[in-house]
C-alpha cells in the first residue's frame, strides 16, 4: 500500500472506479456484496447524500472509492446496514480488511475535523495521508493504537478468558492495549498478570493483524506459564481457566488472531500426539 497525492477526493471524482458505502459504524451491502458500481450509486440515488469522501488502494492495487452516506439517508429496502464484525469469517480475508481500513480512515476523518491543538477547522493535506490545520500548521496522521494478543501454554493447556465485554459467551486468549514507554513484552507481562494475576516467560512475537474497531492493531504472542494461580480481576475479566485441545469452551469464529492462536495451539498438540 501507498499514498498518492489524490487519494482525499471528492464524491464526483473517477466514478469508474468501485465504492465502499458506511452510514455511522455500519458497512452499507446489498445481498452481502460490499462493493458498488457507479451505475448502482446512480440508479439507487445516493450520490447526493455522500459525504466524508475519500479514494483508497483497492484489491489488485485499483482505487476504490470510500464513501461515509449521510445520517438523513434513507438506505434503500434491498440494502442492509451491517455491523463490520459481523462478516468477519463471512467473506474473504483480503475483502474484510479492505473494508476495515476504509471504516478506520472514515473514523479518523470523522473524528478530527477539528485541530486538537488549537480548535481550528482541518484541511486535508494533499501529499501524504493526514490532516492540517491551516491556522497553527499542526498536522494530524490516522491513528493506530497497538496492541497485544497472547496465547499462554502450561504444558498441555492453553489459558482462555471469557472476557466482560463478549457478546455470545466465548472464550479466548487475553488482550490489552499497549502503554506509553512500554514494550509489547512489558504489555505481555503487565496485562497477563493485571487480567489473571500469573506470570508468564519466553514471550515469542507469533503475528499481527489490523483491527479496525476502530483504530486498532494487534500484535500476537505465544508465552508459556511461569508460575501463580489464577486470580481474575472481575472487571476485564469474568472467568478463565486451563483448557486442553480436546476440550475447549466456545471460541472465536475465524478470520481473527485470536483464533489464529488457538488453531495453533491445537495444531501443535496434535503434532505432539502424533510424534
Amino acid at each position: 500500500m501507498h499514498f498518492e497525492a489524490g487519494y482525499f477526493s471528492k464524491p464526483d471524482k473517477n466514478l469508474t472506479a468501485p465504492w465502499l458505502l458506511f452510514k455511522g459504524n455500519k458497512i452499507v451491502t446489498l445481498n452481502r456484496k460490499l462493493q458498488f458500481t457507479s451505475s448502482e450509486i446512480e440508479s439507487y440515488k445516493l450520490k447526493s447524500c455522500l459525504i466524508q469522501s475519500q479514494q483508497i488502494e483497492g484489491i489488485d492495487g485499483q482505487l476504490l472509492n470510500v464513501a461515509e452516506l449521510s445520517q438523513e439517508t434513507v438506505v434503500p429496502e434491498e440494502m442492509t446496514c451491517i455491523n463490520l464484525r459481523q462478516l468477519l469469517g463471512e467473506i474473504p480475508d483480503e475483502l474484510f480488511f479492505l473494508a476495515g481500513k476504509a471504516s478506520q480512515l472514515l473514523f479518523w476523518d470523522h473524528t478530527h475535523q477539528f485541530c486538537s491543538r488549537c480548535g481550528g477547522q482541518t484541511e486535508y493535506k494533499h501529499d501524504e495521508r493526514a490532516k492540517i490545520c491551516p491556522a497553527c500548521g499542526f498536522v494530524n496522521y490516522p491513528r493506530i493504537s497497538p496492541a497485544i494478543i497472547v496465547a499462554i501454554i502450561k504444558e498441555h493447556e492453553i489459558l482462555l478468558a471469557k472476557g466482560s465485554r463478549f457478546q455470545g459467551g466465548f472464550y479466548s486468549v487475553l488482550a490489552g492495549f499497549v502503554e506509553p514507554g512500554e514494550t509489547f513484552e512489558e504489555c505481555v507481562q503487565r496485562e497477563v498478570g493485571e487480567e489473571v494475576g500469573i506470570k508468564v516467560k519466553n514471550i515469542k512475537y507469533f503475528g499481527s493483524q489490523p483491527w479496525p474497531f476502530p483504530d486498532s492493531i494487534m500484535v500476537g504472542f505465544t508465552a508459556e506459564y511461569a508460575s501463580g494461580d489464577i486470580n481474575i480481576d472481575n472487571k476485564e475479566i469474568i472467568d478463565a481457566g486451563w483448557f486442553t485441545s480436546e476440550k475447549l469452551p466456545l471460541i472465536p469464529k475465524t478470520g481473527s488472531i485470536a483464533r489464529r492462536l488457538i488453531d495453533w495451539f491445537v495444531e501443535s498438540q496434535d503434532k505432539k500426539v502424533g510424534s
